[in-house]
């Protein structure tokens, strides 16, 4: 590794570290190579998600978009250090690069505040900006069948975007956005009025938790096909997701107050729990 590979993945090491993120205690399972090269994922598609999340005006936010897809096709002249840092991993592993570019579609909808008529709609959005990322992890994996755990692993990231949905629904409802297909809100007798939902929302909720909770275990298919530390840490990314989901299936009115969480000492548990089931 040259001193400038090995400064770019420090800095990639600091952006998960300092992310707070449950993907971090399932990350550093992985040795060190293939740890690192997940960090460098990770700092990436964190740069690309705070971009479309951020401050900026759309049109600003889809220069810089665009700049990170021109960086990712010349990462040579690139000074960002989680693009070098990818780069190298991908010199290393099988990481499909191209799947980055889908990120960055899915981020594009979101500066554009896309809404989403129905559920195929919004699954063609989950595969672009979560999809994507199980892709580019499993290059990252070791596994017995990777034609097979492809799908299984776009699945699985689909699974956990459709927890992120459900976990910030209202955040998301008083910024002005909504990912609850159209088609759904009608099922359900609900509409959005000034930034709320309104009509049978609870049901509507626990409905859209039992089918993320469908795509979880659809995608944790992938797990058997993977070597033990590469399971391990997906079951670990996973855990507080899968948790997190019963409980909105559960409570829905509990995401229709706040973001939901779970305790620290509960992630803790979740995550522990999932280590035991590992090693059964």
């Amino acid at each position: 590794m040259t001193a400038t590979a090995d400064r770019a993945y420090a800095t990639a090491r600091q952006v998960a570290h300092g992310s707070g993120s449950t993907f971090y205690r399932g990350m550093r399972l992985l040795p060190q190579p293939r740890r690192d090269a997940l960090f460098a994922l990770y700092a990436l598609a964190r740069r690309i998600d705070d971009i479309a999340d951020g401050d900026l005006a759309t049109d600003a936010k889809l220069v810089a978009l665009g700049a990170v897809r021109s960086e990712l096709a010349a990462p040579w002249a690139s000074g960002d250090p989680t693009v070098l840092a990818v780069t190298d991993a991908a010199a290393q592993f099988p990481i499909p690069l191209d799947a980055f570019h889908d990120l960055i579609d899915g981020a594009e909808a979101d500066a554009r505040g896309t809404a989403y008529p129905d559920f195929a709609a919004l699954e063609r959005y989950c595969r672009c900006v979560a999809g994507s990322i199980g892709r580019l992890c499993l290059g990252v994996f070791e596994t017995s069948d990777r034609a097979r755990a492809e799908p299984l692993a776009d699945d699985l990231g689909v699974a956990l975007q459709l927890g992120n949905i459900l976990r910030d629904v209202v955040g998301d409802l008083r910024d002005g956005r909504s990912y609850v297909p159209a088609e759904d809100l009608a099922r359900f007798g609900c509409s959005i009025v000034d930034g709320r939902l309104t009509g049978d929302a609870e049901l509507l909720l626990a409905f859209e938790a039992e089918r993320a909770i469908a795509w979880l275990h659809r995608g944790l298919e992938l797990v058997p096909l993977l070597d033990r530390q590469s399971a391990r840490c997906v079951l670990a990314m996973t855990a507080a997701y899968e948790s997190l989901v019963e409980r909105i299936a559960a409570h829905p009115d509990l995401a229709l107050r706040s973001q939901v969480s779970l305790p620290p000492w509960r992630k803790r548990f979740v995550v522990a729990r999932s280590l035991v089931r590992s090693a059964a």
